[in-house]
């Protein structure tokens, strides 16, 4: 296996028990979603995203470093996917 395919897969792991997380606590989503839309009225800095991160761990079950430089692609790719939701949110008004 190549270092792209085992970083590949690490992210598919990643993944899929960061969705099976949010499939037994499906209060995750409605919680990160308002964290994420209190965060982002003012933004959305890196400092806000940090902000996200932050309480997200504090509140749910789900463990987001405060520190960008730790986030794994899986948190990466759910905190741009919050911001995406907010933002199209916002956009409907």
């Amino acid at each position: 296996m190549s270092a792209s395919e085992i970083q590949k897969s690490r992210i598919i792991n990643e993944l899929r028990g960061f969705i099976r997380k949010l499939l037994q606590d499906p209060e995750i989503l409605e919680q990160s979603l308002v964290i994420a839309r209190q965060e982002l009225g003012e933004g959305s800095s890196p400092a806000a995203m940090a902000r996200i991160a932050n309480e997200i761990s504090n509140t749910t079950s789900v463990h987001i470093p405060e520190d960008p430089a730790e986030h794994s692609e899986a948190d990466k790719l759910f905190l741009e996917l919050l911001k995406e939701v907010v933002q199209e949110e916002q956009a409907l008004y």
